[in-house]
């Protein structure tokens, strides 16, 4: 069956090769990016790759709430149905780590933004689609003064929190969701891969990124996937393992949710 995929950060890296993966096999793939030139790039190369789907492209900046909410209006205009959600964008390293809005761009991207798109896109996906949403082995307890953009943290501390919170809200959506939504599933792709983050992040070729590639590919469409909503996919292991203990307590990732609500109310729209 040929599926529609939304692909966030699908101008490099693990997003672009999926993006090429899932389009040579038939399937319809959206791409996103920050910037014009990126987006043309990609989209030339996953079109050559294509294997009969269609493709389409997105432009946003994901930093920014508003364009957030206006990325999802356009899709929302554009298809009124997609199968597949990955929200696969990420950010380590940056030389402006604060936001126009005054959040730290870690918390911003990789937790936040996919928050926002996830919510406004859910009738999209119905009962029967999917939403990926990329984690990581880095996962640390979340400052919610940090989350919401009144402390400041280093890059590293930063981004483990991030993707401890994007796994909290994951189990959370999961659990308010039950049968009468999408499958949703946090996945950590694999550690150190050779994408332009580990490189500038670590100073590291890192490991093929094929290994994140297959992975984002199973969960999207694998049977394998099919009943994994409200768990977690440790490719590091090759297995579905525990997540931070934080993530494992329902009141604990409510109350993420919550910070994440509140600090969305705060930015200008």
């Amino acid at each position: 069956m040929t599926a529609t995929v939304l692909l966030t950060g699908s101008t490099d890296g693990i997003g672009l090769e999926t993006a090429k993966r899932l389009s040579a096999e038939g399937h319809h793939v959206l791409l996103h990016g920050r910037g014009g030139a990126k987006l043309d790039a990609a989209e030339a190369e996953v079109r050559r790759a294509a294997g009969g789907g269609e493709v389409g492209r997105f432009l946003a900046d994901l930093s920014r709430p508003v364009d957030v909410v206006a990325f999802a209006e356009e899709v929302q205009r554009s298809h009124d149905h997609i199968d597949v959600l990955i929200n696969n964008a990420g950010v380590l390293q940056t030389p402006d780590p604060v936001t126009a809005d005054g959040l730290d761009i870690r918390f911003a991207v990789n937790t936040i933004a996919p928050y926002i798109l996830t919510r406004a896109l859910l009738p999209l996906l119905g009962t029967t689609g999917r939403i990926v949403n990329l984690s990581s082995a880095a996962q640390a307890p979340v400052n919610p003064e940090a989350l919401a953009g009144r402390v400041r943290l280093d890059a590293s501390t930063a981004y483990a929190q991030s993707k401890l919170a994007i796994t909290m809200w994951s189990n959370h959506l999961a659990a308010e969701l039950a049968n009468s939504g999408p499958m949703v599933v946090s996945v950590n792709p694999g550690s150190l891969l050779g994408t332009k983050m580990v490189r500038e992040g670590y100073g590291t070729e890192g490991k093929d990124v094929g290994i994140g590639v297959d992975i984002l590919a199973r969960a999207a469409l694998s049977e394998e996937f099919a009943n994994a909503s409200g768990r977690y996919f440790d490719n590091d292991s090759g297995r579905f393992a525990n997540p931070h203990p934080d993530a494992l307590d329902p009141r604990k990732n409510a109350a993420i949710v919550g910070i994440i609500e509140s600090t969305i109310a705060t930015v200008p729209n």
